[in-house]
């Protein structure tokens, strides 16, 4: 959208505003009123916003002879597109190694303050189309076209506050709450510290005058202090020891820089998170509790922490939008069957920082009953296969928060069970230190159901095929890895005979 065009489409919202319309309002910048155009569903409202466009490539080219134009190169393409009427930009020319690249980057700069648009910077592309399709794309962005981007524009302003937002991961962000100050075309009043690393780096204190920018013209950062400008006694700022949120402790891992809530069971900030997380397939597997459901769940407070989910009645799930009787009873049925699960799944869903299946099951297996892992100090957790110091810390300082502790009873106490027994250490199972590939589909068994059998043996399954693979486990319809086991030497087995080795370690 071009300026003169964004400022007499907001002088027509002005108008509208003051002639009492509640549904007119004004414009940030002219990049927000043209997205927001291009977005719009009715098109009788996008007719009424004046966008513009400059033609930069095609699509499909047809024409009477059957080859139809025959371009060699990019800048031809932009030249026929001129010729026939399309609005192509003058800002555009062809150039010779990085010194011109560097001189047209510089002369537009120059420009940039008087040009018709906003630019954020300008693109180099081959010019060359049979270099174009050699080259070809990386996911949307092409191996040929890269953007040269301007320095982003810069203010003045002053920290009034610093505070710490809890992500739903648990992550702690110190973000600075401005005195409002114009950049890039939008009114910015807080910037991102990103943890307190960066924090203590750049020095960031309340009371300090700082220099503000929008990162690529879209995220505020604070760039720099200007310390002479600082109050004396201003504190520097530190990360608080206990979550804003929730009060439990708050941990910085070693060799990371992010801090932690340790509160995921009993967070706030983290409640819909875990509660995506404990009904997911591979944990508790309660169908039907998606992302939606979820959200309806924790902003309308029917669900504050995990064990409430199991103390939902009938009439208050029918009370949701969108939500039928037959829906609220075959979730309710979700949420009954769940209650009968095994230990390595609900470790797994208890959302435990670096404890995904595999460890679940480890711990399980190592251990045999929650309690045990409960109390297991750092030193015993360490000795579960395949757990390390960062992990061991991790599983410790979740069941040491009282929050976590009580939530994990309350699911107990809500009928939550799994067969418990004695310890199993991975290398006493018969299976122990055998590597199976399973591929294709299985005549009586789910890949998941033959995997966690072979697991419970102590085998270990892989998703990839090599030479130290030991068996491949091939159904119907296997494909590469199959191949890639006859290629190696690799034993390929079917289920029956995948059962017969599990019979046989039995």
């Amino acid at each position: 959208m071009r300026r003169d065009d964004f400022e007499a489409l907001n002088e027509r919202m002005r108008e509208r505003m003051a002639a009492g319309d509640k549904a007119a309002k004004t414009f940030v910048n002219p990049r927000n009123a043209a997205a927001g155009a291009v977005r719009q569903l009715d098109s009788g409202i996008a007719r009424q916003r004046p966008l513009s466009f400059y033609a930069y490539g095609l699509g499909e080219v047809t024409s009477p002879d059957a080859g139809g134009p025959d371009f060699a190169a990019h800048w031809q393409v932009l030249q026929a597109l001129k010729a026939w009427g399309f609005p192509v930009s003058d800002l555009v020319q062809p150039a010779q190694g990085a010194s011109e690249l560097i001189a047209f980057h510089a002369a537009v700069a120059a420009q940039r303050d008087s040009l018709p648009f906003d630019i954020d910077g300008v693109v180099y592309k081959v010019d060359s189309l049979e270099l174009q399709r050699e080259l070809g794309f990386v996911t949307r962005e092409p191996r040929w076209a890269v953007a040269h981007k301007y320095p982003a524009q810069e203010q003045l302003t002053t920290v009034q506050a610093i505070d710490v937002q809890v992500g739903r991961t648990g992550k702690l962000t110190p973000v600075a709450k401005l005195a409002p100050v114009f950049v890039g075309g939008v009114t910015v009043t807080n910037a991102t510290l990103h943890n307190e690393l960066e924090a203590r780096r750049k020095d960031v204190r309340v009371g300090d005058t700082v220099v503000v920018r929008r990162a690529g013209d879209v995220i505020p950062e604070v760039v720099s202090v200007l310390a002479d400008k600082r109050v004396d006694g201003a504190p520097e700022f530190s990360m608080p020891t206990h979550c804003p949120v929730c009060d439990s402790a708050v941990v910085r891992e070693e060799g990371e820089a992010d801090h932690r809530c340790t509160g995921g069971l009993f967070c706030a900030a983290q409640r819909k998170q875990a509660l995506l997380h404990f009904a997911s397939r591979r944990a508790m597997d309660i169908e039907g509790l998606g992302e939606k459901l979820v959200e309806q769940l924790v902003d309308g407070n029917v669900v504050k922490a995990l064990p409430d989910l199991y103390r939902m009645g009938f009439v208050a799930l029918t009370a949701l939008e969108r939500m039928a009787a037959k829906s609220a009873q075959n979730l309710l049925d979700a949420l009954e069957k769940s209650k009968q699960t095994t230990l390595a799944r609900f470790l797994f869903a208890l959302g435990i920082r670096h404890v995904g299946e595999t460890t679940a099951k480890d711990l399980a297996r190592h251990f045999g009953t929650l309690d045990a892992i409960m109390a297991a100090s750092t030193d015993q957790l360490l000795q579960t296969p395949d757990v390390g110091p960062v992990v061991a810390e991790s599983i410790h300082t979740f069941f040491q928060q009282p929050h976590n502790r009580e939530v994990v009873e309350q699911l107990r106490a809500v009928g939550i069970t799994w067969p418990e027994g004695e310890p199993a250490p991975a290398a006493l199972l018969p299976l122990a230190g055998k590597t199976f590939v399973l591929t294709g589909t299985l005549p009586t068994l789910s890949r998941d159901e033959a995997k966690e059998m072979l697991e419970a043996a102590g085998a270990k399954v892989s998703g990839s095929v090599s030479k130290k693979t030991h068996y491949v486990v091939a159904g119907e319809e296997a494909g590469s890895k199959l191949d890639k086991a006859r290629e190696l030497g690799v034993a390929v087995i079917d289920e029956i005979e995948m059962r017969a080795l599990l019979g046989d370690a039995a």
